[in-house]
């Protein structure tokens, strides 16, 4: 058998990496770079320093646009938290046609995105299925304009993604529950436990890991929600642009020749941090005790440093003393 070569691996990993410098860490590192600078398209570079930044507090589409992505998060997250783990407890129950129920369920994932998006603007227009529908049963004698009501939209975009993200999280619960033993349900149940206090006391204590990573992914995807708002509001972002998300403002004021770079980069670093948030919770949670643990020895470690010192002092009083 041939010897491999020292450098083999490093030839295997090579195109990862140059594929995350090229095109995930040097894009960052300019746009941490451009936040500080008033870069426009074909025009020289200036520094401005924090002036990106304190424009952000007086910019009312900044302000509409962060409300905006919060609202999609505090929907979201409970939405798309326990939803799927209820349809995935339906679809695990041995019953005829469960299969094309779970086909059923999975479908919009693999539809587009954008396909989907046209489909609920068809759905919710003035003239659509919805308003036409309201207007046959007599629960509206004119159109509900959906679509141009700043919250209106907000809430058909959020339905749409959570109608969208619903089978996706169902699988992850799914591969979850599979690790749930069955003895526990039924040592549950013959102390008496009904389903509802099984499910609170057995099935998600069970899936909490997952299901905190799951909140944790759709808080992201939430605070970079583009596509759904874009194709609802045909790309004007609501009524005044006041239903923007943070990733369409920064493409709103990015584009064009006219393209506020500069300005677009300090919105990304504000929606970066902010997305860190969630992430650093999760990685609070789940490593709570190994910090607890390291916390707890550094302050054992400095109490014995001290108690050291302590008694090299009595020992030199003591010798000083006895001189």
């Amino acid at each position: 058998m041939r010897r491999q070569r020292w450098y083999t691996p490093y030839l295997l990993v090579l195109p990862g990496v140059v594929w995350v410098l090229v095109f995930a860490l040097w894009p960052f590192l300019n746009t941490v770079v451009l936040a500080f600078t008033d870069a426009r398209p074909l025009r020289p570079v200036t520094f401005v320093g924090l002036d990106n930044f304190t424009r952000l507090a007086s910019d009312e589409r900044f302000g509409y646009a962060l409300t905006t992505s919060l609202v999609y998060v505090v929907v979201c997250v409970p939405l798309l938290t326990f939803l799927p783990l209820l349809l995935a407890l339906l679809v695990r129950a041995k019953i005829p046609a469960i299969g094309f129920f779970r086909t059923t369920f999975y479908f919009p994932v693999i539809a587009s995105a954008v396909v989907v998006a046209i489909v609920w603007e068809f759905l919710f227009s003035s003239t659509g299925t919805i308003n036409s529908a309201l207007r046959f049963f007599g629960l509206a004698d004119r159109p509900i304009e959906f679509l141009s009501d700043r919250w209106l939209l907000i809430f058909c975009a959020i339905g749409l993604t959570v109608w969208k993200g619903l089978g996706y999280y169902m699988v992850v619960y799914l591969a979850a529950l599979g690790n749930v033993g069955r003895e526990l349900h039924e040592a549950a149940a013959m102390d008496g436990a009904g389903a509802w206090r099984r499910f609170w006391s057995v099935t998600v204590p069970g899936v909490r890991g997952p299901m905190m990573l799951v909140s944790v992914l759709i808080c992201v995807a939430a605070m970079r929600v583009f596509t759904e708002l874009f194709i609802l509001s045909s790309g004007s972002g609501g009524p005044g642009g006041r239903s923007m998300s943070m990733v369409m403002l920064i493409q709103s004021m990015g584009k064009g020749l006219n393209g506020q770079i500069g300005y677009a980069s300090a919105i990304s670093i504000v929606l970066f941090l902010l997305t860190l948030v969630p992430l650093t919770i999760v990685g609070i949670a789940n490593n709570g005790e190994m910090i607890r643990d390291a916390l707890a020895g550094r302050r054992t470690r400095r109490d014995r440093r001290a108690q050291q010192r302590a008694e090299r002092r009595d020992a030199a009083d003591r010798a000083e003393v006895t001189a």
